[in-house]
């Protein structure tokens, strides 16, 4: 059985156009659905999802590179995108990992890209259940 290191809350009212808060107060966000047409602010959750995303890749790649001994400066943007199914009508999910890595080659960059990949809890909760695109340049 696997160790829980911590665990984080959150509670959502109202689904796509309701509120989403922590437990702790630091996330307390409107949800407002970009497809709607509404021109409120707000959150949603496929924001939310990148956000996390990219921090926790960002990490899994400075992780793999310090193993590697490589010194690098990354920057991660995750693109969550909301699409309709065209087998069964309803709804999914795809991720383009944009991974901006500076002090190795471009060779170097999609190796710990791959290596992070493999590593990142998120990468690993997504694999096979939907599309991640790595889109890797080293600067």
């Amino acid at each position: 059985m696997s160790k829980v290191m911590f665990t984080s809350k959150a509670t959502a009212k109202g689904g796509r156009e309701g509120h989403v808060k922590s437990d702790d107060g630091i996330i307390d966000l409107k949800l407002v659905d970009p497809a709607g047409g509404s021109d409120e602010k707000g959150s949603n959750p496929e924001q939310l999802f990148a956000a996390g995303y990219a921090a926790c890749y960002d990490g899994a790649l400075n992780l793999m590179a310090s193993r590697q001994k490589k010194e690098i400066e990354s920057e991660i943007t995750a693109e969550v995108s909301l699409m309709q199914d065209s087998d069964d009508k309803g709804f999914k999910i795809g991720v383009i990992l944009n991974v901006h890595i500076k002090g190795v080659s471009q060779e170097e960059a999609e190796h710990l890209a791959e290596l992070a990949h493999n590593f990142c809890p998120y990468s690993k909760a997504t694999r096979n259940n939907i599309n991640v695109n790595l889109n890797v340049k080293a600067l």
